[in-house]
């Protein structure tokens, strides 16, 4: 599993004009090539009638699936300009699909190349980007009378909650950095006067919205 790395928050779509022509670029998360295929598919089929379907897709760790299409556009117009945004932008698991209605003016190779990175560019601002960086999850049982304190300290705190389970005993689940283990189970110790049981549990990626890519 990757330390960290960028994808899509979710789904974004965004449409822009160049020269009359209606580029429309959809995207979305997709951690297989099948879910990619199907969201191209799903594309296709609500834009039947348009002149163009032009995709592009990166997905795996060491982006080992990527595939580009230009749907009846010149030769590397369309589809390879998109996958190229995605590569320029360090995205993993993400799908593009920008379709194209025909406004009557031609655009030129260089200027096709530039509509459809453009308008995948927009896309992908809309449907926002994401840092999904690998945490622990550190689970603190405790007594339902430290809820409140510790509940209140995590949230003023550089710790994520993730959870909070009600049980016999209250169980708090938060992100913390590997390196952090240590600093958090002593600080949690000493918050709740060596009340609180401390446990790894299991590894996940938590999600930021970034602005900068």
């Amino acid at each position: 599993m990757l330390p960290y790395y960028y994808t899509v928050k979710g789904y974004g779509e965004e449409e822009i004009t160049i020269q009359k022509s209606r580029f429309i670029a959809y995207v979305n998360r997709a951690e297989t090539e099948e879910q990619a295929q199907q969201f191209i598919a799903d594309i296709k089929k609500r834009n039947w009638n348009a002149t163009h379907n032009c995709s592009a897709y990166l997905i795996g760790e060491k982006d080992q699936i990527q595939k580009a299409n230009d749907d009846g556009e010149p030769s590397g117009t369309a589809g390879l300009p998109i996958l190229e945004v995605l590569k320029k932008r360090g995205l993993k698991d993400t799908v593009v699909v920008v379709t194209r209605y025909f406004g009557g003016i031609k655009l030129g190779t260089g200027g096709l190349i530039r509509a459809y990175g453009k308008s995948a560019s927009e896309g992908i601002n809309a449907a926002e980007v994401v840092e999904r960086r690998l945490m622990q999850i550190m689970e603190a049982s405790l007594d339902y009378t430290w809820l409140g304190k510790v509940e209140n300290e995590l949230r003023s705190s550089v710790y994520t909650i993730k959870d909070i389970h009600y049980l016999d005993k209250v169980t708090v689940e938060t992100f913390v950095e590997e390196s952090k283990k240590e600093d958090f189970t002593n600080w949690m110790i000493e918050l709740t006067n060596g009340q609180a049981q401390i446990k790894e549990g299991s590894l996940l990626y938590q999600e930021k919205v970034v602005k900068s890519l």
